[in-house]
């Protein structure tokens, strides 16, 4: 069963944490179609 199936996800990531494109990989496998992915540094 995925989540997201049919979903669209806007990705954020985080230059400390976890990046977009670890999270837009996660999202995709759980069904979402991923129409954004980025990498942000909060300070």
């Amino acid at each position: 069963m995925a989540l997201l199936q049919d979903k669209k996800a806007v990705i954020i990531g985080d230059r400390d944490g976890i990046p977009g494109p670890a999270i837009a990989e996660c999202a995709k496998s759980a069904g979402a179609e991923v129409v954004f992915s980025s990498t942000e540094c909060f300070v």
